[in-house]
């Protein structure tokens, strides 16, 4: 695609990277055949060669964002299976993370959007603050019909508060910071991310993953000073939050490393993993954290990678359900992992079983089903009926979002169907308790 930046505009490093990208574009149009939203919609606007070229006016003639842009921007899961499908090699992530930086920086959105905006971001990458929420929300549920007919934000209020679960599960004994050390022979140290929602919504997945490094001959540090990645606020263009939240994590990695050292830091939500990996790119051009970014980058590993890598300890269970694995977006498409976890589950003693449209999204992306909570709604309908084509006992996946949106899917058609962690599974095979979602599906 031919460019026509202005030379003082390239000085700018993001606009620099943004050119590049807009530069290896082709207008193929591979990416219009897995877009979801234009599958949904049919709108050449709503697929990324579409967006692609509306950023690339916005951005190569220094316009503030019009309303027009923002809506179409907005409609973006950043899912990234136009990266997977394009032939030339288009960065389309890089790209619409700078345009929702300068929608951020140049258009004032209506004042009901700026609020529940605010509210998401002020409130879900604080575990605590998350976890107060969350009760308010049950009160707030008995509210529910009211608060949909509110004009402007009552169906993302009615969608937030659908996802909100009526109970939320104890805190995890390694919520806080320390080590904990294996009782096998010693084979390394690896850092383990505690995240934000996760934390609050299923502590279980975390301690599975501890149980199963410990079992593999691994300490676990549960480091001081790490949080939110960064990746629910980078995705609505707030960039300072976003590298705040990611130079806290590197800080408080750099001094792990540094001092006793680490062999890999262990992610178990994709999306996170998919923002850490790039790190890297996101200080690339600051002297005081580029090389220290890079280093983190370089270190973070999806659970189910460090798992392959180290092998999987021998399965105690005698397994054999059917399992339909969602690949998350930001797992097949954002990390390129495709059969590091099935094939870990096949080892595990599970029956797999693909799940047909595999590549299009369920709709969660982040806090995408709280702001376009009716592009999300048929997109998860779309998953539902696919997943249940395969006739599973149990739907393994590798990130809360989508347990969280494929749960509410499979609970509004009355279906039984556990959604379960990837690595509760293998813990669970290889030694570990039963998942809570098959031991008490009441609380679930």
């Amino acid at each position: 695609m031919q460019t026509s930046f202005l030379p003082e505009a390239l000085r700018e490093p993001a606009m620099q990277a943004s050119e590049k990208i807009l530069r290896t574009c082709v207008h193929c149009g591979f990416c219009t055949a897995t877009c979801p939203t234009y599958l949904l919609l049919g709108d050449e606007l709503d697929s990324p060669r579409g967006r692609i070229y509306m950023i690339k006016d916005m951005l190569e003639r220094g316009r503030p964002a019009s309303a027009d842009v923002v809506k179409h921007v907005d409609r973006c899961l950043s899912c990234l299976s136009c990266m997977t499908t394009c032939p030339s090699g288009v960065h389309y992530m890089h790209l619409v993370d700078h345009a929702r930086a300068h929608i951020e920086a140049t258009y004032q959105r209506p004042f009901a959007d700026r609020l529940l905006r605010t509210v998401l971001a002020t409130i879900l990458p604080y575990p605590n603050r998350f976890r107060f929420a969350l009760f308010g929300a049950r009160i707030a549920k008995l509210f529910t019909p009211l608060l949909r007919a509110l004009p402007s934000i009552g169906a993302r209020l009615g969608a937030m508060l659908d996802l909100a679960p009526l109970s939320v599960p104890a805190r995890s004994r390694h919520e806080h910071a320390g080590v904990i050390a294996t009782t096998e022979q010693k084979r390394g140290r690896i850092a383990l991310l505690g995240g934000c929602a996760q934390t609050v919504l299923d502590p279980g997945i975390n301690d599975a993953t501890i149980r199963l490094l410990n079992r593999m001959g691994f300490d676990v540090v549960r480091t001081a000073g790490e949080g939110c990645c960064g990746a629910l606020v980078h995705h609505m263009g707030r960039d300072d939050d976003s590298h705040a939240f990611a130079k806290a994590n590197i800080t408080a990695w750099t001094r792990e490393i540094e001092t006793k050292g680490l062999d890999a830091i262990a992610i178990t939500t994709s999306g996170c993993g998919t923002t850490i990996k790039d790190y890297g790119f996101m200080f690339r051009n600051d002297p005081d954290w580029a090389e220290k970014a890079a280093r983190v980058s370089s270190l973070a590993k999806d659970i189910t990678e460090i798992v392959t890598h180290f092998g999987l300890p021998e399965a105690r269970l005698e397994t054999g359900q059917t399992i339909a694995y969602h690949s998350a977006c930001s797992m097949q498409h954002g990390q390129q992992l495709r059969d590091e976890p099935k094939n870990l589950l096949k080892s595990a003693g599970f029956v797999v079983k693909d799940v047909p449209e595999s590549h299009i999204c369920c709709g969660s992306a982040g806090t995408y089903n709280m702001l376009q909570p009716e592009l999300s709604g048929q997109l998860r309908e779309r998953k539902v009926t696919n997943i249940e084509k395969t006739k599973p006992e149990i739907v393994a996946t590798g990130n809360l979002g989508c347990m969280t949106q494929i749960s509410k899917g499979l609970k509004d058609r009355g279906s039984a169907i556990a959604v379960i962690h990837t690595v509760e599974l293998l813990d669970w095979a290889t030694g570990g308790p039963m998942p809570r979602a098959l031991a008490d599906p009441r609380n679930v």
